[in-house]
């Protein structure tokens, strides 16, 4: 056995330390919260995990940092002082970053979703796409230490920093885009320059240059730019990317073909196969005042033979129910 192993018992308990909300079952709300944590299940990681989040929800985590690519905790355990944890993954460099910006610039909805305060499903895909999960393939991605004598890791300290910080992923998601590189405040202060006015679109002043009021917000030089009517560069953004590879068409050509159907219209419309009385079965019984059961019964067979085409029409089917 170890030096100090013996003396271990259960951790010292906790006032005001941050505990999970989450009191049983799976931890994490958000997409990007369950998909980390499923992330470091994933690891085959077992016991180890289940301890941790004991201590994430016993409150047993003193403290929880985030910066750019690191995350810092004091975990308390079974001895008097907390163990200091650490959990490093990669912060993408500024090159990476640019580009990722340009990206969520060009394209409204990610833009929109992002100054909302929401992380949409898709920005995984286009992180991945662009060379820059957003999570760790591997478990020899994440740098893990911890002050305790425990030789496995993650140790159970370990494993509750990574439950709460699944928890500081759903209340903040941009403590998982700032784990990684950028904060809150550094992003969508990018994301606005990108799609704010565009300084080429600014009259040059009297000596042939551009007026105060553009001065000051350059075109980043890093995103999709385009030549406008003055033969200078902006960002190309919104449609104008899907639309950027199409061919030209003639206004001739276009007006030709205006009123013509995209694409060809079928022989007849569809129609949908479904017996004439479906909404007669989705009523209850028709109460005794009006016919009760017999009247439900009466309607069938009318729209049947409605459907059939051989209906009697509305004053001879009277004079049919009247005789009898």
């Amino acid at each position: 056995m170890s030096p100090g192993f013996d003396d271990y018992g259960p951790p010292l308990r906790v006032e005001g330390g941050l505990r999970a909300r989450s009191t049983r079952g799976a931890i994490g709300q958000s997409w990007w919260s369950r998909r980390f944590v499923e992330v470091l299940e994933s690891f085959a990681l077992g016991s180890r995990l289940t301890r941790g989040r004991a201590y994430a929800r016993r409150g047993q985590v003193l403290r929880l940092d985030v910066s750019p690519g690191k995350v810092t905790a004091e975990v308390q355990g079974s001895r008097p002082r907390p163990y200091p944890v650490r959990i490093g993954l990669a912060a993408y460099p500024e090159k990476v970053w640019r580009r990722l910006e340009s990206e969520l610039a060009g394209q409204a909805f990610f833009s929109a979703r992002l100054l909302a305060g929401d992380l949409p499903a898709e920005l995984e895909e286009l992180f991945a796409e662009a060379g820059a999960p957003l999570f760790p393939a591997e478990i020899d991605e994440l740098d893990q230490s911890c002050g305790c004598p425990d030789f496995a890791v993650p140790c159970k300290h370990l494993a509750a920093t990574f439950y709460l910080l699944a928890e500081a992923f759903d209340a903040d998601p941009f403590h998982l885009l700032h784990w990684r590189g950028r904060s809150r405040a550094e992003l969508l202060d990018r994301l606005r320059t990108l799609r704010g006015p565009r300084t080429t679109d600014v009259a040059p002043g009297p000596t042939g240059t551009a007026s105060d009021a553009g001065a000051g917000t350059p075109a980043p030089a890093d995103s999709a730019r385009e030549p406008d009517a003055t033969g200078a560069t902006a960002p190309v953004i919104g449609a104008a990317r899907a639309l950027a590879g199409l061919p030209a068409i003639e206004p001739d050509a276009e007006l030709d073909r205006f009123w013509l159907a995209p694409v060809a219209l079928p022989d007849r419309p569809p129609t949908l196969a479904t017996g004439p009385e479906l909404l007669l079965r989705q009523l209850g019984s028709p109460g005794a005042a009006i016919g009760g059961p017999g009247l439900a019964e009466r309607l069938r067979r009318a729209y049947r033979e409605f459907a059939s085409g051989g209906a009697a029409s509305p004053r001879e089917a009277g004079s049919a129910e009247g005789a009898r």
